[in-house]
């Protein structure tokens, strides 16, 4: 069964089930003022959809007897941790139960452009850049006690991958998982020397009816958090590496797409695997996805185990990609 997708989506949408193409949808432009379409080579910004390839970075580096789940911060990293918990764990970081303070809080802040009005965002290039935004804060509460989504956490995670292998986590990632998928269109860019066929973001102006782009929005270059640049055929390449194991063995990808942490409140944000987000099934098994979301940007991409089934949607107008998801599987879950 096909999808239909809504022609006003302003962004790309692909979707695979057992190597048949059952939508691929390409709508808005990748740069307005000249009217560039999107294509299906085109690069999106995903945001925290990055989480899942530093996830997989680490759990590489643990599969390798470099790092394990419950090494420590204050082993781990070379700098003064502050209030920081040097306790904390990988296992807790990966999971959002770490506690440490959170650079961007998102169950209090929705301003995300607000982080850059006394530290600019151009000075955002590598994941050490970060640090003023959250060392000198206090723990959120002890670690380990609940899980709270948490950006600082995977900033850290990145940290480690750099500490241990001695570059930088990008380059890594680029090695190690997008060469290895064959995402050659993938990787983490900066917005001053932008490769051929980015997007660029636009955000909304209610006051003006017109579009700006996020370049003063977001960090110049993306961090652990987040920040990759993708194509949908990438995203796609990436679940096919994953679940034929070219990245990590069976055993670890079962480890870190099944539920590690959450309390299931949430139909959708209710648990949380190694860098993915899961949705309780109890028909069979349990549906698992990335997603991101910044200004100007939003994107998802679930891999249904029942039937095979891998979406993609990205928009870099920010329009939601969520109420897409939730019409697919609906519809042909």
């Amino acid at each position: 069964m096909n999808f239909q997708m809504d022609t006003d989506f302003r962004g790309n949408a692909f979707i695979i089930k057992n190597g048949e193409v059952l939508l691929e949808y390409c709508g808005g432009y990748a740069d307005l003022a000249n009217e560039i379409p999107n294509t299906p080579e085109t690069r999106f910004a995903t945001a925290s959809m990055g989480k899942t390839f530093v996830a997989v970075g680490i759990l590489q580096l643990i599969e390798a007897g470099r790092l394990h789940l419950e090494d420590t911060l204050g082993a781990l990293l070379d700098f003064d941790l502050k209030q920081i918990d040097p306790e904390v764990t990988v296992k807790q970081l990966l999971t959002h139960t770490s506690g440490v303070p959170d650079y961007f809080d998102e169950s209090v802040m929705d301003d995300y452009e607000a982080l850059w009005k006394d530290y600019p965002n151009y000075r955002i290039r590598q994941n050490k850049d970060m640090l003023p935004l959250f060392i000198d804060k206090p723990m959120m509460y002890p670690k380990g006690e609940r899980f709270q989504y948490n950006n600082t956490g995977f900033i850290l995670l990145a940290m480690i991958i750099e500490q241990i292998t001695g570059v930088d986590f990008d380059v890594y990632l680029q090695q190690n998982v997008f060469e290895k998928c064959g995402m050659h269109s993938t990787g983490y860019f900066v917005f001053d020397r932008l490769p051929a066929k980015c997007a660029n973001s636009y955000i909304y102006c209610s006051d003006t009816d017109d579009y700006r782009t996020n370049i003063y929005s977001v960090g110049a270059k993306g961090t652990g958090d987040g920040g990759a640049f993708v194509t949908i055929g990438d995203i796609v390449k990436f679940w096919d590496g994953l679940l034929n194991h070219k990245l990590l063995s069976e055993a670890t990808v079962s480890q870190m797409l099944s539920k590690q942490s959450g309390d299931g409140k949430d139909p959708e944000e209710g648990y949380y695997g190694f860098g993915v987000w899961i949705i309780d099934n109890p028909k069979g098994q349990d549906y698992v996805y990335m997603q991101g979301c910044d200004d100007g940007v939003s994107a998802i991409s679930e891999y249904n185990p029942n039937n095979g089934q891998i979406t993609v949607l990205l928009s870099n107008y920010g329009d939601n990609v969520w109420a897409r998801m939730r019409q697919i599987r609906k519809e042909m879950y």
